[in-house]
């Protein structure tokens, strides 16, 4: 079968997916991801493990536009509004996450190198289910304006620790000696290099976006942006032999740019609207490569980094907002609403693979049955947590219900 046909059946799933997913009330991500698996290799067989390898170039332009909406995010008004109490709490359940990730993998005897991978992957939250349920039920509340500030930080986080860590990861990997230069400089060339291609890069899109005044141009400027941006990141590692992160570039590229422009909302609902079906491809992709022959061999590991990471994040938020001396309500309900995955983690998994090979299967079906996991009981624990909270009182249930009849 040629690729382009392969491309449109992967749409086609994707778009049957959607339809399926309502039905259920679940993210369409969900969708995505299972239509990929029943197309790919491990049951029909439809699109071959081949074919899905050599759609690889997709993935990382789809990775890019992740990365630049995740860095629009960070206006610098925004984060001044946002205070210290959110900047702590995001970062002490992102790290109390890692930390307790990485550690009970290691004891239960898991090679580092995949524990250190599993352990930065395990700080990142996606937004979307949480989102879902509070657009949903109408809800609001202590608990809900603290969440939503705490979910936007919490990738650029996710991020940065995922750079350091699969750095080290790969020394491990590679039975390189434990050196200062391996376990510290190196990481801060990948991570200062990609936040100083990414400033370049963002500064140049602000220049473009002033110098053309039609949305397309506009629109062409932001797409050629990311090309430039992975392929550069791509170039130098190639010439130079320093691995810059492309995520982390273009999460620069997205906040410099945000920070710059006055009408960066009208760029990135352009771009917003351009990726989607790029996106579902991504997400389809990410299906199709599941072996799911492989969960029976994963499952314990797989077990104990679900069960690790929502311990992580919950006394993470805890003891973030225990230190900031949040509202108690807060301090109770806020960590059971951080818990589902989607898009960035799926990308961070994808990096890793290419980065560790050796360890590329394990990494991609634990990920994957992760989100899975994830997306079904997300977004149920989060409408429990918020409705103990009282942010989701019985009137706006049923208005909400009377709004889905009309």
């Amino acid at each position: 079968m040629n690729t382009i046909l392969c491309i449109s059946i992967a749409f086609i799933a994707g778009l049957l997916a959607t339809k399926a997913m309502k039905v259920f009330n679940l993210p369409n991500v969900t969708g995505f991801l299972i239509a990929g698996l029943i197309i790919g290799p491990s049951i029909f067989g439809i699109v071959s493990g081949e074919q899905v390898e050599s759609f690889s170039i997709i993935s990382d332009v789809a990775l890019g536009f992740i990365a630049i909406a995740i860095g629009m995010e960070f206006k610098l008004g925004h984060i001044k509004a946002l205070g210290p109490k959110i900047v702590v709490i995001t970062l002490a359940q992102a790290f109390l996450a890692t930390i307790l990730v990485d550690v009970a993998l290691i004891a239960f005897g898991v090679d580092i190198p995949l524990a250190l991978t599993l352990g930065a992957i395990a700080a990142a939250t996606a937004p979307a289910a949480t989102l879902m349920v509070i657009k949903q039920y109408r809800a609001s509340g202590p608990v809900v304006e603290t969440l939503l500030p705490v979910v936007a930080f919490d990738d650029a986080v996710g991020l940065m620790i995922f750079s350091v860590s699969l750095a080290l990861a790969k020394v491990f990997a590679t039975g390189a000696a434990i050196t200062l230069n391996s376990v510290l400089i190196v990481p801060m060339i990948e991570i200062f290099g990609s936040v100083a291609l990414g400033a370049l890069l963002g500064a140049m899109l602000w220049a473009l976006d002033k110098w053309f005044k039609l949305g397309a141009n506009k629109l062409i400027s932001a797409v050629m942006t990311v090309f430039l941006a992975i392929g550069l990141v791509e170039m130098i590692g190639i010439l130079w032999h320093v691995e810059l992160s492309g995520l982390l570039t273009c999460m620069m590229v997205g906040a410099i740019f945000t920070n710059l422009c006055v009408d960066e909302g009208e760029v990135l609902a352009q771009t917003d609207s351009w990726t989607a079906p790029l996106l579902m491809l991504f997400f389809v992709i990410s299906g199709a490569q599941l072996d799911i022959s492989v969960i029976p061999v994963v499952g314990v590991i797989g077990g104990i980094y679900i069960v690790a990471r929502s311990i992580g994040k919950y006394f993470g938020a805890f003891l973030g907002c225990k230190i900031t001396k949040a509202n108690p309500t807060v301090t109770k309900y806020l960590g059971l609403t951080l818990l589902p995955q989607a898009g960035v983690e799926i990308g961070m998994a994808q990096v890793a693979m290419v980065a560790l090979p050796a360890f590329a299967l394990e990494i991609n079906t634990i990920v994957l049955c992760a989100i899975f996991f994830y997306a079904i009981i997300g977004p149920v624990i989060t409408k429990i947590a918020l409705t103990k909270a009282g942010e989701i009182s019985v009137t706006k249930r049923q208005k909400s219900v009377k709004k889905d009849l009309v």
